[in-house]
């Protein structure tokens, strides 16, 4: 797979775990210490999200790092 799409995938696996927990963009970035265009880029795939921030983005979710990359 190539480097957009799998950007592109994992982004959708962000944003439905998002969406699940009923947090907007704002509110997840919020409470990850992130701008919200930063969550906005992610999700669309637009973004290459470091491993500290991947760490940080799981813990906003509620989940593990393995969960957001699984099956990527």
């Amino acid at each position: 797979m190539n480097k957009d799409k799998l950007l592109k995938k994992f982004g959708e696996k962000v944003k439905l775990k998002r969406a699940e927990l009923k947090l907007t963009q704002e509110g997840l970035a919020f409470k990850c210490g992130f701008d919200r265009t930063y969550i906005s880029l992610v999700e669309r795939g637009l973004r290459n999200i470091s491993f500290s921030n991947l760490s940080i983005l799981a813990e906003g979710l509620n989940t593990t790092i393995s969960s957001l990359t699984k099956e990527l």
